[in-house]
């Protein structure tokens, strides 16, 4: 029987049930392959289920080239490779098992970050041509992306970061801080959420607090500014935190989570546990951007705009209990739709 052999630039930790699940489902018929570090440096493999393999930087981190992989390059198992032109050895694999027949799957964003008129989208559409199947983050993608390749096999495995038996939420009363869960990187604008929640102290509870998990190179200025304006007691930065237990607390006495840049994988993991959340409007967006429900499981504000921040929280604190009462509704659309288990059999599926 085929196997299935994923080659990944890096395994984060929240990638880690995915990964398992396939483990667990597949067992010898799954080998998965990583490196060290991504184009991101502070994106690392956290995982101990996978081969090693070295990834080599080029053009400050521009460019990437694995090797350790190329005992594989002939197999006959199916093989996915991320969708990534910057990545030079996927193209080598493209290329000669395309020739040779041999299955190989493209794995991840259909567009590129800029979207789907870029003209970096000419390079990715020409690797698009090279892959057997194309797996892609959402259902719209999946959409958009047939619409433009109409003979290509295109799958969408939405993006999910907890089994459906962890996807739940508690209804508390007391449930009243405000969640940011990301990198701390100027692209997520945490230091504009940070200076917005400031501005807002006055028109919510007094005991609401903004709790930051996460970890990058805005910490230490947010540190500093709110040991500057004394904010410590209202505003609890508390590093990366991974442990399933510790963040399902954090969330169950979260009234909404906070997305004030382009929202990310955080969106699925705030409805896994039934908080809904509040969005910068005019970002460019990651894919998983399509979970929105406005006024069912999140609302918007105005991008960059403190005052309509400030307006928005002042109108969640207002309307707690209806909110509250949201929490269920949420829970049930995760796991239909953004479960480990329901991701995972996409991947299965193409060897089983």
């Amino acid at each position: 029987m085929k196997k299935l052999i994923i080659i990944q630039t890096v395994v984060p930790d929240y990638r880690n049930l995915f990964f398992e699940r396939l483990k667990d489902v597949l067992k010898d018929q799954f080998e998965l392959y990583a490196g060290n570090n991504s184009f991101e440096i502070s994106i690392k493999t956290q995982s101990k289920n996978h081969k090693k393999l070295k990834n080599h930087f080029l053009f400050n981190r521009k460019l990437l080239f694995q090797t350790k992989i190329w005992h594989l390059l002939f197999k006959d198992d199916v093989i996915v490779l991320e969708l990534n032109p910057r990545i030079i050895s996927n193209w080598i694999f493209l290329i000669i098992r395309k020739i040779l027949s041999k299955p190989t799957i493209l794995w991840g964003h259909a567009w590129p970050r800029n979207g789907k008129k870029s003209k970096s989208d000419i390079l990715r559409n020409l690797m698009r041509k090279l892959g057997d199947k194309i797996i892609v983050y959402t259902h719209q993608q999946k959409k958009e992306l047939q619409e433009k390749m109409p003979d290509k096999n295109i799958l969408a495995a939405p993006n999910a970061l907890f089994k459906s038996n962890n996807m739940v939420y508690e209804s508390k009363p007391s449930a009243k801080n405000l969640i940011y869960v990301g990198r701390l990187a100027g692209r997520k604008k945490v230091f504009f959420l940070v200076k917005a929640f400031h501005k807002s102290l006055d028109l919510i509870p007094e005991d609401a607090k903004l709790i930051i998990v996460g970890d990058g190179e805005e910490k230490e200025k947010i540190q500093q500014y709110t040991n500057r304006y004394h904010l410590t007691n209202r505003i609890q930065l508390l590093g990366h935190i991974s442990d399933y237990n510790s963040l399902k607390e954090l969330y169950h006495h979260a009234i909404f989570s906070v997305s004030p840049g382009y929202v990310g994988l955080s969106i699925t993991q705030s409805f896994g546990f039934g908080v809904p959340m509040l969005i910068s409007r005019n970002e460019n967006h990651s894919p998983e951007i399509e979970a929105v429900k406005e006024h069912e499981n999140a609302l918007f504000f105005k991008t960059d705009d403190m005052d309509d921040f400030a307006q928005k929280l002042q109108n969640i604190y207002q309307s707690k209990e209806e909110w509250l009462k949201k929490r269920k509704k949420i829970i049930d659309f995760c796991k239909q739709n953004y479960s480990i288990e329901a991701m995972a059999q996409v991947f299965i599926n193409l060897v089983k």
